[in-house]
């Protein structure tokens, strides 16, 4: 039925605008390593803070400056689906401005983070991707199943 499409792009948009923030938090987004990985840390670290600034930071302001309305406006309307059995739809437009700002102030704390580390305030650690070995890896799946 319409519904169960339906509801399925409801949970793909909620599991790609939710997990940005948390993709950034982790280092995990695509980005080519190839060229920077030549450079020193800290060029690296003035690299990100141009990136965020130039690029991130500005481009969710202005998703988030057209999603308001928009979702707002989707409430305010209690917006329905136009297919037969369709679902309502403002919880999944409410998910673009709620997305966004959670990418947003992620990007403003990985921002401090790279000025923390510019000035010697913070390590490395706090900011760089940390891949598992995989001793580590069996370490975890251990204490979790002790947990359980």
């Amino acid at each position: 039925s319409n519904s169960w499409l339906e509801i399925q792009w409801y949970l793909f948009s909620a599991m790609f605008l939710l997990a940005a923030s948390y993709t950034l938090r982790r280092n995990e987004h695509v980005r080519i390593d190839v060229v920077a990985s030549h450079f020193s840390k800290r060029t690296q670290v003035w690299i990100d803070l141009f990136c965020f600034t130039v690029f991130l930071l500005p481009m969710t302001l202005i998703v988030l400056y057209y999603a308001v309305p928009f979702a707002w406006l989707s409430i305010q309307d209690q917006e329905m689906s136009s297919n037969a059995g369709g679902l309502i739809v403002w919880p999944a437009k409410l998910l673009i401005p709620v997305g966004f700002f959670l990418l947003t102030l992620q990007g403003v704390s990985e921002l401090i983070k790279r000025i923390g580390y510019l000035m010697g305030k913070v390590e490395a650690s706090e900011f760089e991707k940390h891949v598992a070995t995989p001793e580590e890896e069996i370490a975890a799946i251990k204490a979790a199943n002790k947990l359980n």
